[in-house]
């Protein structure tokens, strides 16, 4: 999902949930912070870089690609971006390197959803802002996997949007091309994607990139067959899963200010804003690029009161002018990295804990030293230490195991074909 959604119709669901016009703001500003607080950023504001919630081009293309790098890179994007559905799903098939990768594809009203809402609760509104972008995403970017990977993420040649005209529904062709420079055109269904790479590992395979961002724009109708399908055909209709996920932020900040006890999965409120519903679906249905206008009227409506435009200056400025570290946990930024280290830790603890190490070693073995992932770097340690002692034959704690070989690419499932 784009800006659109994650700071201004986030807003509008805050709004409906019942906070007021200042909680809504802040909301929205977590909401949106999360698809920008990279180490980049980070480290212009002197933070802690495990914190980082998303990763620049650049950063992704310069990224290492040994193991540690590889699950660097798994743990941001399955944590905000790709939330696994179903780290135990039943898999007929492959090698169990393709399981565990398999186990890592997003989808919505998974286990982690629930960990992901309750861990907001209580938590402020950063928190409540990050877990929102971070359920909005298991909507958008449902059937993709967080991961490097081409036997997961790839896609074939078949790929046709489906377009509502005059009552009836056409299909069009969808061109590709790898000019990340290129705007998408819409009315020509002309998008950019990822360049192919044959190589399992490689970061163009990394998460919805070989279908573009086909996945954030609110109004594709397409269908394309995944490589983790076998290249079967596969419809999604972003227009409903769009509306599924803002009724369902209504309810879970429903529930996140007080209103329910306990979160439900697949549950959403309609009532809440049902006399824009059809507003609503209208802008989900609407073929541009970007909603923000159309979105930001409604919530001014709301309030009667204008929306600025996303802006980090104030958080920046409060955050660097704070000199000691309880000053500095206690302004918003300090706020949003605590509950990134929080999501980040508690979703490679889950996944480390139904025995997949693609996102690295959990903190959830007791260690007293080691708070979450932002002491991994300890946890590596402890873990070569381990090794070495093993080789020598010594008794060791063993509640951090070591790493398998799982980043090569199984023979039954090398991709014929490619988009």
């Amino acid at each position: 999902m784009n800006a659109d959604f994650h700071y201004y119709a986030t807003f509008c669901a805050a709004a409906f949930a019942g906070y007021s016009y200042e909680e809504c703001l802040k909301i929205c500003l977590s909401a949106q912070l999360v698809d920008l607080c990279t180490r980049t950023f980070i480290s212009r504001v002197k933070g802690t870089g495990n914190a980082a919630t998303s990763q620049l081009q650049s950063e992704i293309a310069n990224a290492r690609t040994d193991i540690f790098g590889l699950q660097d890179i798994t743990r941001i994007w399955a944590s905000f971006h790709f939330l696994p559905r179903d780290l135990y799903s039943e898999v007929g098939r492959g090698t169990a390197q393709y399981k565990v990768k398999y186990h890592l594809i997003c989808g919505p009203n998974g286990g982690l959803l629930t960990d992901t809402v309750t861990l907001a609760k209580d938590k402020g509104t950063e928190a409540a802002g990050l877990a929102m972008h971070v359920l909005a995403d298991t909507w958008a970017h449902a059937n993709f996997a967080g991961t490097p990977s081409l036997v997961i993420n790839n896609v074939d040649y078949h790929f046709y949007e489906r377009i509502r005209e005059d009552g009836r529904e056409i299909q069009k062709k969808v061109r590709f091309n790898n000019n990340p420079a290129t705007k998408d055109n819409p009315e020509k269904s002309y998008y950019t994607c990822s360049l192919f790479q044959a190589s399992e590992n490689s970061v163009m395979n990394l998460g919805h990139g070989r279908a573009g961002h086909l996945p954030d724009y609110s109004y594709a109708r397409y269908e394309y067959m995944p490589a983790w399908g076998d290249y079967k055909l596969t419809v999604k209709d972003n227009p409903g899963d769009y509306m599924h996920a803002f009724a369902q932020m209504v309810y879970a900040l429903r529930y996140l200010l007080g209103d329910y006890e306990t979160f439900e999965k697949d549950t959403y409120d309609w009532d809440a804003f049902a006399p824009f519903r059809q507003e609503i679906q209208k802008i989900f249905e609407k073929r541009q690029l970007d909603d923000s206008e159309d979105w930001k009227a409604i919530g001014e409506v709301l309030f009667e009161l204008p929306i600025p435009d996303f802006d980090l200056t104030e958080c920046v400025d409060e955050y660097m002018k704070a000199t000691a570290k309880e000053e500095k946990e206690d302004t918003f930024l300090g706020r949003f990295l605590h509950a990134a280290l929080a999501q980040k830790s508690m979703v490679t603890a889950k996944i480390f804990a139904s025995g997949n190490k693609l996102a690295g070693y959990s903190a959830e073995p007791a260690i007293p030293e080691i708070r979450g992932i932002q002491d991994v770097r300890k946890l590596v340690d402890r873990n070569e230490v381990k090794k070495s002692h093993d080789k020598m034959g010594t008794d060791q704690d063993d509640s951090v195991q070591p790493p398998y070989d799982f980043f090569s690419v199984p023979s039954d499932h090398f991709p014929g074909r490619c988009l």
